[in-house]
Order: C-alpha cells, then sequence, then structure tokens
C-alpha cells in the first residue's frame, strides 16, 4: 500500500484549487464565528511564538521546504508545534513537531532517538527566526531551543504539488552543516526578503550559542548512516477483542 516517499495516485477532480472545494457560505462564516464567541479553544490559545525555519526530508534531504511553526509551551522540557507552510489566512497545516530537552531526549531509547533531529545548527546559522520580534528579545529563547531535540512528521507534502494531504505521514529531518544538509541558497534567499532580515548577519549574533554539551550519535541518524526513513502502510489483522456481554 501507500508509502511516504511514494508520489500519489491522480489527484481528486476539480478545478485544481488547493485544496479542492467550494467555497464557504455566509451561513458557514455566521457558524464559525458563532462557535469562536461561544467556545474557549484554550489549546489554540496557548500558541505563543510564531517560528519560521526549514525542514528536509527523511527519505529525498534533497527535498526542501519553509515551514512556519506555531508553538505551545507545556512545560520547560516540551514544546508541541503546528507546522503551516505559510503565515497567512489561507497557510495549510502540513504536520505537526514536538520538541523536547537533551535531559528528555537521552532517557529515550536508541531506536526512538533515531527519529529525533537537533536544533542547534538550525538556530546558529540563523535558519530559525521569529519573525518580527527583536533578535535581543529572542536570545535567551534560543539559547534554549539550540540544545532541544525535534520529531517533525509531515502530514501533507506540498512541495510535490499534493492537493490533499495524501498517503503516509514522512519523517522530517533538520538543516545541517553538511553536504545536502545545507538549504538551498534561494530558499533563504526568499524568506529573509520577505521579512526584511538576514540569516547571514544573525549568524553573527549567535555565535556564543552553544548546543547540547554531547551531541548523541543518534539524533540526526542520516548524518552518521545516509540512510533515511519512509513509512510504509501495511494491512493487517486487526486485534481481536473480548466480545460485548
Amino acid at each position: 500500500m501507500a508509502s511516504s516517499d511514494q508520489t500519489p495516485g491522480p489527484m481528486p477532480p476539480g478545478d485544481g484549487s488547493v485544496p479542492p472545494g467550494k467555497s464557504m457560505t455566509i451561513g458557514q462564516h455566521i457558524i464559525d464565528k458563532g462557535a469562536q464567541v461561544m467556545q474557549s479553544l484554550k489549546p489554540i490559545k496557548q500558541m505563543s511564538q510564531h517560528v519560521c525555519t526549514f525542514a528536509m526530508y527523511s527519505h529525498d534531504i534533497s527535498r526542501q521546504i519553509e515551514t512556519h511553526h506555531y508553538v505551545s509551551r507545556v512545560n520547560q522540557d516540551f514544546l508541541q508545534c503546528a507546522v503551516y507552510d505559510s503565515d497567512d489566512s489561507k497557510g495549510r497545516l502540513i504536520g505537526v513537531e514536538y520538541i523536547i530537552s537533551d535531559r528528555i531526549f537521552e532517557t529515550l531509547p536508541s531506536e526512538e532517538q533515531k527519529l529525533w533531529h537537533t536544533h542547534e545548527y538550525e538556530i546558529i546559522s540563523g535558519l530559525w527566526v521569529n519573525p518580527r520580534v527583536p533578535e535581543m528579545v529572542q536570545k535567551p529563547e534560543l539559547e534554549n531551543l539550540a540544545r532541544t531535540y525535534g520529531k517533525f512528521w509531515c502530514t501533507w507534502q506540498i512541495d510535490r504539488g499534493d492537493r490533499l494531504p495524501l498517503g503516509a505521514p514522512t519523517l522530517m529531518m533538520s538543516p545541517q552543516g553538511v553536504n545536502l544538509g545545507m538549504v538551498a541558497p534561494e530558499l533563504v534567499k526568499k524568506r529573509d526578503e520577505k521579512y526584511g532580515i538576514s540569516s547571514q548577519e544573525l549568524e553573527k549574533t549567535r555565535m556564543d550559542i552553544a548546543g547540547p554539551e554531547t551531541m548523541n550519535p543518534y539524533a540526526n541518524y542520516w548524518m552518521q548512516t545516509a540512510k533515511g526513513f519512509a513509512i510504509d502502510v501495511e494491512l493487517i489483522d486487526m486485534k481481536k477483542c473480548a466480545p460485548f456481554p
């Protein structure tokens, strides 16, 4: 069945819009506005940061995308992010990333650690930014994040033209300062121009930021083995449940 490194079958019929579907009616807008007034939406309101950075597909790191993380801090050791392809009102939800401290990461079994990536290079190189937040304001947070690890599952491979979130989720990797781990300059240039920043200048101001004291060999596993991960969907027998009384 479907694998995360395979191109999906034919797209659903329609006018080519992404995603396919009719425009919302006035009635639907009224329902949404009413729900916003009456419901608390507490998990959404915990999102306190917008981070723009880049990510690569584990099974093909030549494919690189700009990502927009909307971050909720659960505690000092754990953050969770809804990941979008842009920061505009029609941004598409393309995945989720979990971020943990190095202290928590070191308690994980090695097979689990292979699924996680470091954030040190992203931050020190100026790729990781909080748009429109002054550098001096975000610097303390960057110092903490440089010692964290992330696990990012992409559910919508928009860069290959998918008009819907099709197929199996795919594991994403973070940019690194080696070989194919480098982000394409044109992607960085486009992002920097959008926000009026310079990643190269940010890198100069972040030279004093340090990552984990000891880099775990299982993180960024592709750098050690030149092997990535692809997810296959398999058909299996359902586990038998006890009969109802």
